[in-house]
C-alpha cells in the first residue's frame, strides 16, 4: 500500500512540475516585448500616444480656424453694414433726367416710395 502511495505521489510530483514548467513558458512569452502580450501592450501604447499628440494638434488647429473665422465674421459684419449705408445713400439720389433744384435754386431731394416686397426682405 505504501508502495502505491509512493507511485501516486511521485506522480503527482512529476504532473505539478510539469505544470510549472509550461506555466513558465507561457509568463516568459507573455512578459517579452517583441512577442506576446507585451508586445501588443508595447504597440497599443504607442498608439495611444500618437493619437493623443494628433488630437492635441487637431484641437490647436480647431482654435486657430475658429479665431481666423471670427475675424473674418466681424469683418462680414462691417462690410454688410456699409453696404446697406451704401444703398441706403443710393435711395436718396434722385432719378436720372429729374431736375434736382427747385425754382428758387435750393436742392431738392426725393425718396422713392417704399415697396413692400423690399420691406418683406429687410
Amino acid at each position: 500500500m505504501s508502495l502505491i502511495a509512493d507511485i501516486l505521489m511521485i506522480a503527482g510530483a512529476f504532473g505539478a512540475a510539469l505544470y510549472c514548467h509550461v506555466l513558465a513558458r507561457r509568463l516568459q512569452r507573455f512578459q517579452t516585448l517583441e512577442s506576446g502580450m507585451g508586445g501588443a501592450i508595447a504597440v497599443l501604447s504607442a498608439q495611444v500616444d500618437d493619437m493623443t499628440r494628433a488630437l492635441r494638434e487637431a484641437r490647436e488647429a480647431a482654435e486657430t480656424q475658429t479665431a481666423s473665422l471670427a475675424t473674418h465674421v466681424v469683418r462680414g459684419e462691417a462690410a454688410a453694414a456699409r453696404l446697406e449705408l451704401m444703398l441706403a445713400a443710393l435711395n436718396d439720389l434722385p432719378e436720372p433726367g429729374e431736375a434736382n433744384t427747385s425754382a428758387g435754386g435750393r436742392k431738392v431731394v426725393r425718396r422713392r416710395a417704399s415697396r413692400p416686397e423690399m420691406e418683406a426682405a429687410e
